[in-house]
C-alpha cells in the first residue's frame, strides 16, 4: 500500500522539524519545504525528501508542483508552517506570511494538486489584543482586530484562504508555543538563570501557552479529521500571570533566587523605537522592535480552546510545568544551558 504524501513547508524552524518528525512517526511519505539555504540539523532522518518551493513566483511555483504531481501524483496533505514571525522590512510581514501564501494556494490549484486538507499554521495575534477590562478569553466568534504587521498579515492570510473554494482548509491560531530547540523563550530562561527577572509593564499578564509536541498533535488532528474549513485556537487550556510562569521557569532550572524588575510600559517602548532603529544600520531583524512592543504590551492572551476539544478531541498532554521541565532538560543536554 503507497503511503500517504504530506509537505510540510518551513520544515528547518522549530515547529517544522516537530512535525516532520511526527509525519514519519505516523509513516507519512514526507516532504519538507526547505530553503537550500536552511539548516538542515534536525532534519537528518534519511526518509526525510526535499523540496525547495519558489512561493514569490507564482508560475514557477505552479510548473514545480506540475512536475512534482507528474513524477510522484498530488500530495495527501499539505502543513503551511512558513512565515516571519520578525523581519528587517515590515512589508516583507506581507509579502512572506500572506502573498506567499496566496501564491501557493493558487499554484496548488492550479497545477490540480489540491490536497485533502491543508492546514494554515497562523496565530493567535491574528485576533489583537484581548479583554483588557474583565479578562473574557478571546473566541472565534470575536472580529480581529490586529495591532502588529505580523497579526494584520497572518489575519489576511487566513482571509485569503476563506474565499477560496473547492479547497479544504483548517486554519490554526497557536497562542505562544514552547519547547525544545525554541529561541525566544529559551532567552527567558536564559536571563533567569542569570538571577534576573525582568517583566513589561506593572499590570499582571494573562499568558497561555502551548507546548510544541501538543501543537503538532493539534496539527494531525486537523489533518485527519473530516471536518474542513474551520479556525481554532490552540493553548494548554491553562492561564498563567507573568509571576506564576516565572516561578515554573525558576523551579524548571532550580534556582531559587531572583532579582525581579518591572519596566515601564513608556520606556519599553522608547527602547523598542530604538532598538529597530538600529537595525536599520546593522541590517538585521531586531529581537525588540516596536511589533513586538505592543506584543509584549498585551495584558490577556487568554482563548477558548472549547471548539478544538469539541470538533477534533484535541487534549494536551503537556501542562506548562511538564514541558518547561522537558524544554530544560534538551537544552542541558544540548548544551545550550
Amino acid at each position: 500500500m503507497n503511503k500517504k504524501k504530506i509537505l510540510i513547508t518551513g520544515a528547518s524552524g522549530f515547529i517544522g522539524s516537530f512535525l516532520v518528525e511526527k509525519a514519519l512517526e505516523k509513516g507519512y511519505a514526507v516532504w519538507a519545504g526547505v530553503r537550500k539555504s536552511s539548516s538542515k540539523e534536525y532534519l537528518q532522518d534519511e526518509r526525510i525528501q526535499f523540496i525547495d518551493l519558489n512561493f514569490a513566483n507564482k508560475e514557477s511555483l505552479t510548473d514545480q508542483l506540475r512536475e512534482f504531481v507528474s513524477l510522484y501524483g498530488k500530495f495527501d496533505y499539505v502543513v503551511h508552517n512558513a512565515g516571519v514571525t520578525k523581519c528587517f522590512k515590515k512589508e516583507d510581514f506581507k509579502k512572506i506570511n500572506y502573498q506567499y501564501t496566496v501564491n501557493f494556494v493558487d499554484a496548488l490549484k492550479a497545477a490540480d494538486c489540491t490536497p485533502l486538507k491543508f492546514v494554515l499554521m497562523s496565530s493567535l495575534s491574528a485576533m489583537g489584543a484581548g479583554d483588557e477590562i474583565n479578562y473574557t478569553p478571546l473566541k472565534f466568534t470575536d472580529k480581529p482586530n490586529p495591532n502588529t504587521e505580523y497579526g494584520r498579515s497572518k489575519l489576511k492570510a487566513e482571509q485569503y484562504l476563506e474565499s477560496t473554494t473547492d479547497f479544504p482548509y483548517i486554519i490554526l491560531r497557536p497562542t505562544g508555543v514552547y519547547g525544545p530547540r525554541e529561541k525566544d523563550y529559551f532567552l527567558m530562561v536564559k536571563t533567569v538563570r542569570s538571577g534576573l527577572d525582568v517583566g513589561a509593564g506593572f499590570r499582571p499578564q494573562h499568558l497561555t501557552f502551548i507546548y510544541v509536541k501538543d501543537l503538532v498533535d493539534a496539527v494531525f488532528l486537523s489533518l485527519e479529521s473530516n471536518i474542513s474549513n474551520r479556525t481554532y485556537f490552540v493553548a494548554d487550556g491553562d492561564v498563567y500571570t507573568d509571576k506564576e510562569y516565572t516561578q515554573l521557569v525558576k523551579e524548571s532550572i532550580g534556582k531559587k533566587h531572583v532579582l525581579s524588575l518591572k519596566v515601564p510600559l513608556w520606556l519599553l517602548k522608547v527602547i523598542s523605537t530604538i532598538a529597530e532603529g538600529l537595525s536599520l544600520f546593522t541590517k538585521q531583524p531586531s529581537t525588540l522592535n516596536k511589533d513586538k512592543y505592543k506584543i509584549m504590551k498585551q495584558r490577556n492572551w487568554e482563548c477558548d480552546i472549547q471548539p478544538l476539544i469539541d470538533d477534533l478531541g484535541f487534549s494536551p498532554q503537556y501542562n506548562l510545568r511538564q514541558g518547561l521541565a522537558e524544554s530544560v532538560q534538551w537544552y542541558r543536554e544540548n548544551h545550550w544551558l
